[in-house]
């Protein structure tokens, strides 16, 4: 065996870059980086970080330079990759009799951030904030937004011990450590384990109490007053894991929430969770309430790869800076990708801006490229696909859709991107924040039905409420019932 000094460079620049590396050798013997091991755990909050798991595949994070321990004489696979910006680096090396050092190169097919979009993670857990900071380099990340959560610990002397993993770290609106041009910051997840979950980003302080409700707590304190703390604190609300049922609820108290103004995106995780996802957002939209889109891989142990659906904010003003990713999601200037990178144009607006028309058409422009298969693009309008678009491969899988649009009402306009088969599981989706349509002298449609089925869901919340809730103060209880009555009233107010 010989101890091989690897080295990757960013093409561009002739510099080590960071990656993410598998070494792999006859019958699938794996080698990792030293420092490394060839297993390693994968539960929630095992020793996460360095380290990736993909499929059946152990991959390791770099900086770009390590050392390993190579046999000689024998074919060896070298891949690395580095987000979906980069081409991935494939290829068979078989090294000769004293051979020390290796150098390969991965190479940028695209920069979206030229045009001032820039990649983030909004959700994962339990990294320590310097190993996010490396697997945000390697996954081609400028921010990563790391969220203290309760866990709880199992401990050799067989108590289960509630812990909250990095809130030391917490920093809220500015980095808790940077560099390169990426930034990990930490903020909290909020949970109740039946009306929802937030996770509160930019709070210069932490919301307390980050948990509520369950068997060991009352349900006095809610979804409702975790925003508006944060809120109050200079925050943004991220409904985490929406629509996913819960205790028999499938919008809970966060619906309610998202209804009454007081959510400022909703996420996207990739994951599946017993509810079609897309169909709920789009009866949100379609009622009057176009809250924009984030992604997030929710990493929570070495099985998810950190940016594995991450967020494009565009934020054309220089320098980036996390409170201007911020504030274009609040603007909802996004798009959520786990592989294809998409873009919409609508007479001039992308996603998260407003086209008025005295009713002419409007034209729209909507592309898609990848270096991951992808099937179709659609272009969406108030949730009926109004133009598909196949993806066809020369260099990169593509797809593009032109078109002029008469809309015979206002409403919202949106570009996704789908697929059966991402090559880490599930399916590929890329889907834009949507750009609302304005028509001079005609109302905003009603969609009857899709307002139906959001007042369904905030009754089931009351009647959760009513039945099942455990409040030791009264006034809690009733304040809640009143902000579902308030959630129904602006539903059938149309937003």
């Amino acid at each position: 065996m010989l101890a091989v000094h690897l080295r990757i460079n960013d093409d561009a620049t002739g510099q080590p870059t960071a990656v993410r590396l598998r070494i792999t050798g006859p019958e699938g013997a794996v080698y990792p980086p030293h420092g490394r091991f060839s297993d390693f755990p994968t539960g929630r909050n095992e020793d996460v970080g360095g380290r990736v798991r993909v499929g059946d595949e152990n991959w390791y994070y770099t900086d770009g330079s390590c050392e390993v321990r190579l046999p000689a004489g024998v074919p060896l696979r070298v891949r690395a990759t580095k987000g979906p910006e980069y081409l991935p680096l494939d290829t068979t090396v078989t090294l000769g009799p004293g051979q020390m050092a290796l150098r390969y190169s991965v190479e940028r097919w695209s920069d979206v951030r030229a045009g001032g979009w820039h990649p983030a993670d909004a959700r994962c857990h339990f990294l320590p904030p310097h190993a996010a900071l490396l697997e945000a380099a390697a996954e081609d990340l400028d921010v990563v937004n790391l969220l203290a959560c309760v866990q709880y610990y199992p401990s050799q002397d067989g108590m289960l011990y509630p812990t909250v993993p990095h809130l030391a770290a917490f920093s809220g609106q500015s980095p808790a450590l940077e560099a390169g041009g990426r930034a990990v910051v930490v903020n909290t997840l909020n949970v109740h384990p039946t009306l929802g979950r937030v996770g509160l980003l930019n709070s210069h302080r932490p919301v307390f109490p980050l948990t509520a409700g369950g068997s060991d707590a009352t349900d006095d304190w809610s979804v409702c007053d975790w925003c508006d703390q944060c809120h109050r604190k200079g925050g943004l609300v991220v409904w985490v894991e929406p629509f996913r049922p819960a205790g028999g609820l499938v919008g809970g108290e966060a619906l309610v929430a998202a209804v009454l103004g007081k959510i400022d995106a909703i996420e996207s995780d990739g994951r599946a969770g017993g509810q079609p996802f897309l169909p709920w957002v789009y009866r949100l939209w379609n009622a009057g309430f176009p809250i924009p889109l984030v992604g997030a891989s929710g990493k929570d142990g070495n099985r998810v790869a950190l940016g594995a659906v991450r967020t494009y904010a565009h934020t054309p003003h220089l320098p980036f800076s996390y409170p201007g990713w911020v504030e274009a999601v609040c603007a909802g200037r996004t798009v959520v990708t786990n592989g294809p990178l998409i873009s919409l144009d609508v007479d001039g607006v992308g996603p998260g801006g407003t086209v008025a028309t005295d009713g002419n058409a409007i034209c729209i422009r909507a592309t898609a490229t990848s270096s991951i298969p992808f099937e179709r693009m659609d272009l969406v309008a108030d949730g009926v696909v109004v133009a598909t678009a196949t993806a066809t491969r020369a260099t990169h899988w593509s797809a593009a859709i032109e078109l002029a649009h008469t809309p015979l009402t206002a409403g919202w306009v949106a570009v996704r991107a789908a697929g059966v088969a991402h090559p880490s599981g599930g399916a590929v989706l890329a889907h834009s924040s949507p750009v609302l349509v304005r028509v001079a002298g005609r109302p905003r449609p009603s969609h009857p039905a899709a307002v139906a089925d959001l007042i369904r869901l905030v009754g089931d919340t009351r009647e959760w409420v009513e039945r099942y809730g455990r409040f030791e103060n009264p006034k809690r209880k009733q304040t809640l019932l009143d902000r579902t009555a308030d959630a129904v009233v602006r539903l059938k107010a149309g937003g």
